[in-house]
C-alpha cells in the first residue's frame, strides 16, 4: 500500500487529511490518536489494513486534532459527525461502511441518524452509550496531564494487550499523531458524551464487536448498545486488545466480512437471518413444575408418569420450534439455551402459554432467564450464569416468566411487555440482582 495524501474541509472550515487504498465496497476508518501515513506503514497495524484493502476500498481519514488533518482543536460527538460527513461527501460516497472504534462511534452514529440513506452499515469496536459511565479512563488522564511525555513513554508499557516488540513503534506513532491537548480534548469528549437518546433513530444495521476481557470498556456496555439499536449484531472476541492488532486480526476481519456480506446481499450470505449473539453468550432457560411431589403423592406413580411424559413432550416440542437447546431434563424442570435472547423470551411465553391450553390435570411451570457466557462440558452448561437462571427461576411463581435486567435490556425494543419485580440477593451471590415479570397473557 502506497499511501497518497489528499485534503477536503469540513462544514466549519477545518481541514482533514485522508487516504484511499484498495478496491470494492467503500469502507470508511478513522481512530483515536490517528496518523494515517504511519498507521498504514506501521508493522502493528499493517496486517489489520492489508486485510482490510485486498477487500474493500479502503478510506481511512485523521480527525481534527491528529495526524496531518488541523490540530489544536476542540472535539466533541457533532465535530466528529462533521468529520467523517466532509470525507464522505468529497468523494460521494454511498452505500458505504463506517468503522467507528470507541468514542468515534457517536459521531458515527450521529452521521447515520442525519444521513440513513447514504450509509449502509456501522462497525462499532469498543464502543459505549454513555461516556460517564462506561469509561474507566481517569489513571491515564491524570497521568497525560501531569506530564504528557512521561505518559507517551509508559502508557504503551502498562497496556497489556500490547507485545513488546509492538511498543516503540506505537509509542513513536503516538507522539507525532497528537498534541497533549488534542489528546485531552478527545478524552474530555468521550467522557461527556451520551448518545442514548439517539439509538432509537438508528436505522443503519450494525456490527457491536468488543474484546470480553478489555479494561477501559466492558463487555456490559457492548451489551446495552447492542439491546438499544434496532438492527444490531454483537461479536465478542478472545483477549483485551484496545486495537484489532495480533491473534484479532482474522477472527475481526471474518466477523467484518460476514457482517458486510450479509447487508450487501451477496450470494453466499444470508442477509434475512435474525442477528443471533456469539455461540459463547447465550440466554439460559430453567424451567420447574411447580407442585410436582403433591402431584404425584395425589395420582400416583402411574397416572403421575403420564403427566410428567405429557409436560416433557410440551417443553421439547416448544424449545423445538423457537431454537432452543435442551441441555438436560431434571425430572420436573428442564434446563435449554440460546443463542437469541429474543427467541429464548419468546419460547418461555409459548411454554406458558402451551400448558394454559392444555386440558386436563394443570401443569403449573415457572420458568427463569438469565443471559451471560456459561461454562460448556460435555454438552451440560456450568457457572454462575446458570445458577442465577435457576435461583431466578425459583423465584417465579406458577405461571411466571421472570428474567435477569441483563435479559430485559437485549429485549429493549423487541416489543415484550416487563413488570419490574426490583432486586435480591441470589444464594452464593455477592451483589443484588434485579428481576422482572414477563407479562404474556393474551
Amino acid at each position: 500500500m502506497k499511501p497518497q495524501t489528499r485534503y477536503t474541509k469540513t462544514s466549519d472550515g477545518v481541514s482533514i487529511a485522508y487516504t484511499v487504498v484498495g478496491n470494492g465496497v467503500p469502507f470508511v476508518f478513522s481512530f483515536p490518536i490517528s496518523h494515517q501515513v504511519l498507521l498504514l506503514e506501521s508493522p502493528v497495524w499493517r496486517p489489520w489494513f492489508e486485510g482490510l484493502a485486498e477487500r474493500y476500498q479502503l478510506v481511512i481519514y485523521d480527525a481534527r486534532g491528529n495526524g496531518l488533518s488541523q490540530r489544536d482543536l476542540p472535539t466533541s460527538a457533532e465535530t466528529l459527525a462533521l468529520d467523517l460527513e466532509a470525507v464522505v461527501e468529497h468523494l460521494s460516497l454511498r452505500d458505504f461502511f463506517v468503522y467507528a472504534p470507541i468514542g468515534y462511534g457517536h459521531g458515527a452514529i450521529r452521521y447515520a441518524v442525519a444521513n440513513p440513506d447514504r450509509i449502509a452499515g456501522l462497525i462499532l469496536w469498543a464502543s459505549f452509550v454513555n461516556g460517564a459511565t462506561a469509561l474507566e479512563l481517569s489513571h491515564i488522564v491524570g497521568l497525560a496531564e501531569q506530564n504528557w511525555e512521561f505518559f507517551l513513554q509508559t502508557i504503551p508499557s502498562s497496556l497489556h494487550w500490547l507485545d513488546p516488540r509492538e511498543i516503540r513503534a506505537y509509542v513513536d506513532m503516538l507522539r507525532q499523531s497528537s498534541t497533549q491537548k488534542d489528546y485531552l480534548s478527545f478524552i474530555k469528549a468521550c467522557f461527556e458524551s451520551d448518545i442514548q437518546s439517539l439509538l432509537p433513530a438508528v436505522q443503519t444495521p450494525a456490527l457491536i464487536l468488543h474484546p470480553r476481557e478489555l479494561d477501559q470498556v466492558k463487555v456490559d456496555e457492548a451489551m446495552r448498545l447492542t439491546s438499544m439499536l434496532l438492527n444490531a449484531q454483537l461479536v465478542l472476541l478472545e483477549g483485551p486488545r484496545l486495537i484489532p492488532t495480533g491473534e484479532l486480526v482474522e477472527p475481526t476481519l471474518t466477523a467484518i466480512a460476514e457482517f458486510i456480506d450479509g447487508v450487501t446481499g451477496r450470494p453466499d450470505s444470508d442477509s434475512g437471518r435474525e442477528a443471533t449473539m456469539p455461540s459463547t453468550l447465550r440466554t439460559v432457560l430453567f424451567t420447574d413444575l411447580v407442585g410436582h411431589t403433591e402431584m404425584m403423592q395425589r395420582l400416583g406413580d402411574a397416572k403421575g408418569r403420564d403427566v410428567l411424559r405429557e409436560h416433557e413432550r410440551i417443553t421439547r416440542e416448544v424449545l423445538k420450534a423457537n431454537g432452543g437447546t435442551e441441555v438436560k431434563t431434571m425430572g420436573d424442570g428442564f434446563l435449554a439455551s440460546f443463542g437469541s435472547v429474543t427467541k429464548a423470551v419468546e419460547c418461555a411465553i409459548a411454554l406458558q402459554r402451551a400448558f394454559a391450553d392444555r386440558e386436563g390435570e394443570p401443569l403449573n411451570v415457572r420458568v427463569g432467564l438469565n443471559a451471560g457466557e456459561p461454562i460448556e462440558e460435555d454438552g451440560d452448561l456450568f457457572g454462575a450464569t446458570v445458577i442465577l437462571a435457576s435461583r431466578i427461576a425459583a423465584k417465579a411463581g406458577a405461571g411466571e416468566i421472570l428474567v435477569a435486567d441483563t435479559v430485559r435490556g437485549l429485549c429493549s425494543g423487541k416489543g415484550f411487555l416487563f413488570n419490574d419485580r426490583g432486586e435480591f440477593v441470589a444464594k452464593g451471590f455477592e451483589e443484588a440482582v434485579r428481576i422482572s415479570e414477563v407479562s404474556w397473557h393474551r
